[in-house]
């Protein structure tokens, strides 16, 4: 049985960038020092997609939820999603990758939204990896809209998914691997409709620690394995090329 993406070009891989605050606090240093370092784990990562041959890879920044943290460490991650839209685009752009972010904007603070956009719409012709960024992001909001808005029950699970999606400024791809660093063993909010067949990798290394070998173990232990989408022989998952 074919995956729902199977026509995709390369894997999607998603990823809960969790242990920054953890990896700081370990060294004395303070929480953002740790989310400073992670934004090099992103770049390190986002390099060694291609050759993986991942072609979507989705990074869970900042969840609806973490609104709920002190104001202080809200503001500073703000201050560098700001930094990093404005250092980062020309480079994204050169290297072929085309950036997006998906999520509400509506809280964002004054600035952030426009620089999003203009990030946008300066990598939108890259083609050798599509990078998206899930900032102030909840798939059970997004979930609860599409239902509310729901018009045709026999729509199917295609159009809602686009729905689905579509409430967060996104596309509906579905995710082939979910990873999660930090040691945690949870979900927390992110892609619930997309993972739906996901593979699952937890591991212990923190965030800002993450790099391409790290993605290349998860790659390779997600290749061993039988994905069979409900039915019973499913096809191998072919190497990258």
């Amino acid at each position: 049985m074919q995956s729902p993406t199977a026509a995709r070009s390369g894997l999607h891989a998603a990823i809960i960038m969790d242990g920054n605050g953890r990896w700081a606090t370990q060294r004395g240093l303070p929480r953002i020092a740790g989310h400073r370092r992670g934004v090099e784990a992103i770049r390190v990562t986002a390099e060694a997609c291609p050759d993986l041959g991942i072609g979507t890879l989705t990074l869970y920044a900042f969840s609806a939820d973490n609104w709920q943290r002190p104001a202080d460490e809200v503001g500073g991650l703000m201050r560098l999603l700001r930094s990093y839209l404005r250092n980062e685009t020309a480079r994204l752009a050169r290297s072929g990758t085309r950036l997006s972010v998906i999520g509400r904007r509506d809280r964002l603070p004054d600035g952030i939204p426009q620089a999003i956009e203009a990030a946008e719409a300066a990598t939108a012709t890259g083609d050798r990896l599509h990078l998206r960024i899930a900032v102030d992001y909840s798939a059970r909001d997004a979930i609860i809209a599409a239902a509310a808005r729901l018009q045709d029950p026999a729509i199917g699970r295609a159009g809602f998914g686009q729905m689905v999606a579509g409430e967060m400024h996104g596309s509906p791809v579905d995710v082939d691997l979910l990873i999660r660093t930090g040691g945690e063993k949870r979900l927390s909010d992110f892609l619930l409709w997309e993972a739906a067949y996901a593979e699952l990798h937890f591991t212990e290394r923190m965030w800002p620690e993450f790099g391409g070998a790290d993605l290349a173990e998860a790659v390779a232990e997600f290749r061993r394995r039988d994905r069979r989408f409900g039915g019973l022989n499913g096809p191998k998952v072919p190497a990258a090329a």
